[in-house]
């Protein structure tokens, strides 16, 4: 993923590789659709574990687009204003809604389009306004995705959803070097899909059996990182891929 530029992971201290920046407008996250399964077709699942506690359903989480004062003009035809957030989808047709009515499509080539004053302002530099008179499709909407403003939705189940500033954080997981060449596995960011850290950290000590400590995250009030004693990747794997925790959901 690193070599396709999807991610990028740096060696923030000697020793520790974190994962430090996801490209969320790359064409192979933005392309990647959930096949939609029929109910029909899914076996009975029980919702409660063997004990009886909830098993761990994943949230919903749709990266949302906002609009800014700049790009208002061009959002403005369709009903939007400031503040508004939309999918992706809604940001496309939008846009393919606002170059057809104002008949913006080129005559001699309809892989581009013109740029009108609004598109100019919205979408170009200034170093760009006085060279580029049109663009292609795919840079228009480009342009435009680039110029909103990050949020993302995340909805739990029986849960109304919450729209939140900025991208999602992946749950960040470390491999740290300690004193006698000792390797710890740190886990930070599991609140936000509501995964409770102690319930984790509960979990991975049964399954690892290595010493398990839950600390406040520093920087942060209510948010903690796990750190189990050694490399326990696989362990962490299983347990989150295969989601089948009893946990305490946060909301």
């Amino acid at each position: 993923m690193q070599e396709q530029k999807i991610l990028q992971v740096k060696e923030l201290s000697k020793g520790v590789e974190s994962i430090v920046d996801v490209d969320w407008r790359h064409d192979s996250i933005r392309s990647f659709v959930v096949p939609e399964i029929a109910a029909s077709e899914l076996p009975a699942q029980d919702s409660k574990g063997a004990d009886g506690e909830q098993l761990y359903h994943p949230p919903e989480i749709i990266p949302l687009f906002g609009i800014s004062s700049k790009m208002a003009p061009l959002f403005q035809e369709s009903g939007y204003k400031k503040g508004s957030t939309l999918s992706s989808s809604e940001v496309r047709s939008v846009v393919i809604n606002y170059v057809k009515t104002n008949e913006l499509v080129d005559e001699t080539n309809k892989n581009f389009v013109k740029v009108n004053p609004i598109l100019c302002d919205c979408l170009l530099k200034k170093s760009e306004q006085d060279k580029i008179s049109k663009l292609k499709w795919d840079d228009l909407l480009s342009r435009c995705l680039d110029q909103l403003q990050p949020f993302h939705q995340v909805t739990f189940a029986g849960h109304e959803p919450i729209v939140r500033k900025g991208n999602i954080d992946p749950i960040n997981i470390t491999i740290a070097q300690r004193s006698s060449n000792k390797k710890v596995t740190i886990i930070k960011n599991l609140e936000l899909y509501g995964l409770d850290p102690q319930t984790v950290a509960n979990i991975l000590q049964q399954k690892a059996q290595a010493s398990v400590t839950v600390t406040t995250l520093p920087g942060t009030k209510d948010r903690a990182q796990v750190q189990i004693q050694g490399n326990q990747i696989n362990h962490l794997a299983k347990l989150l891929l295969g989601m089948q925790l009893c946990v305490t959901p946060y909301h």
